[in-house]
């Protein structure tokens, strides 16, 4: 993985455009395992077969869905007109379309998301290396945040591209591994009562369908605005190319997380019956007495790979956004020392690093942060990307009205809220007997409405847009993109 990002820092050669976007060059293959590594990460994994095991198939299963989702509905609306727009950060759509103030906003947002998406595979990598490698949980953490650092600082999206093509073939051959070995030594189990056929999953409140169903929403629409999937459209060679990337990603996620939604449902008995008890993540109880160790490593290392791709997608988009969208450094702003934006990037990638090694020691449980960011991107950005591309009357002032409106309400929900997917509130909760444990999983599906309708009503009082469409590809012209 280092040697890749020492040899793809010379493939930059200077120019933050290669660094940023790989100089638009990623062919099909390449795209496509991009994608796929960054929408398979420890919540698809880890987090998945412990929701299953917990609560049945589709509370685990929604994490591998809502993405492969997400990847779908990009194919189908987005990755073509997103291309074709030669932007290099997905929050210059936000400039472009609308103004320099909705670009801010929107960047804060993101950038909030994606330094806890860090944190969470940090946290993820640092129990790893604590419960089977004899490090502490302290030095499992800085090893893995130096690790990718190193070469994501390094060599920008063509290390991370290329890095991500070996990380997604051990995620896929760990998988497929660990299935075939659970189906042939011990059979897969499908209970009635939490299997994939399991449908009051989906329909039944007190089964936890409302919570199933926010997350595959949030995910597979709210997804849409990540920094990390955008950033490998704008770099594919070609529209087709990225759409096409967008769907092999989309069936690879689902090969690769399935199985461990599947493996999770005879995980328990398994367990039970050798008497083993699962104190942590119910895959290291079973790396720990069940399949062989051979087999045990390959799976771990497949997890490891799967939070080192999407933590160098979370530094890489976190720290090109933190210096062209919010200190508005721009791709052709060069000084006597060469690319202005590369350096920017590359120092904030080691300050976006830092900060996700801080909030990993400080918060080891970052999930309610990481949904709750998520979250407030799913009510306030994606409705402004895609009113910005298909309807004609989208403003800045309903786009920002969109982004505030859609985002407090999902704010204020959270601290009024005892648990958030599930996972108990013990951040900011304030007391109240009108919203309670039954109501969760309503918020995320209630304030991207909230936005949606502010987004329509204010940019129909407003006038409708006064500027021109995106559909006009900015590569043939610059001067909007760089110099707003």
């Amino acid at each position: 993985t280092l040697g890749i990002g020492m040899w793809a820092a010379k493939q930059v050669k200077g120019d933050s455009e290669n660094y940023l976007v790989a100089g638009r060059r990623l062919v099909l293959p390449l795209a496509a395992a991009t994608l796929m590594a960054q929408s398979v990460d420890s919540n698809a994994t880890l987090g998945n077969t412990d929701l299953v095991a917990e609560f049945g198939f589709w509370a685990g299963a929604s994490l591998p869905i809502g993405l492969a989702t997400c990847l779908l509905f990009t194919a189908l609306f987005f990755a073509k007109p997103m291309n074709r727009m030669g932007l290099i950060t997905l929050p210059d759509f936000y400039r472009v379309k609308y103004n320099r103030q909705t670009e801010i906003v929107a960047s804060v947002l993101m950038v909030l998301s994606f330094s806890f998406l860090l944190a969470g595979n940090l946290v993820a990598g640092g129990y790893m290396f604590e419960a089977f490698l004899g490090t502490s949980y302290t030095a499992g953490v800085i090893l893995l945040a130096i690790i990718v650092f190193i070469y994501t600082a390094s060599g920008g999206l063509f290390a991370v591209a290329y890095t991500d093509v070996i990380q997604v073939i051990i995620a896929f051959v760990g998988s497929i591994g660990l299935f075939a070995f659970i189906a042939g030594n011990f059979g897969i189990s499908l209970p009635a009562d939490t299997g994939p056929l399991a449908l009051a999953q989906l329909t039944d409140p007190a089964a936890g369908a409302a919570v199933n169903w926010a997350t595959l929403l949030a995910l597979g629409i709210g997804d849409i605005v990540a920094i990390d999937f955008m950033a490998r459209v704008f770099a594919a060679d070609s529209p087709e190319t990225a759409q096409k990337a967008c769907i092999v990603g989309c069936i690879g996620t689902l090969i690769i997380g399935i199985p461990f939604s599947l493996i999770a449902l005879s995980t328990p008995q398994i367990l039970a019956d050798a008497g083993i008890n699962a104190d942590g993540p119910i895959l290291y109880a079973l790396f720990n007495g069940v399949t062989p160790p051979l087999l045990s490593l390959l799976v771990m290392i497949a997890i490891l790979s799967a939070s080192l791709s999407t933590a160098d997608g979370a530094i890489l988009g976190t720290s090109s956004v933190i210096a062209h969208n919010i200190m508005g450094i721009r791709h052709d702003d060069h000084k006597a020392t060469g690319d202005r934006l590369l350096l920017i990037t590359r120092l904030m990638a080691f300050v976006i690093t830092a900060l996700g090694v801080i909030f990993a020691l400080k918060v080891p449980q970052t999930g309610v942060l990481l949904l709750l960011a998520f979250d407030l991107g799913f009510a306030g950005l994606v409705v402004p990307l895609a009113g910005g591309i298909y309807w004609a009357k989208a403003n800045w002032q309903g786009a920002l009205s969109c982004i505030i409106l859609g985002s407090l309400t999902r704010l204020i929900f959270f601290v009024l809220m005892p648990t958030t997917f599930g996972i108990k509130n013990t951040l900011f909760y304030i007391p109240n007997r009108i919203f309670t444990a039954d109501f969760d999983g309503f918020p995320t599906l209630i304030s991207p409405l909230v936005g949606l309708v502010a987004f329509v009503i204010v940019s129909n009082l407003t006038g409708g847009n006064k500027v021109n469409q995106p559909s006009v590809s900015l590569k043939q012209s610059k001067t909007s993109l760089y110099q707003r």
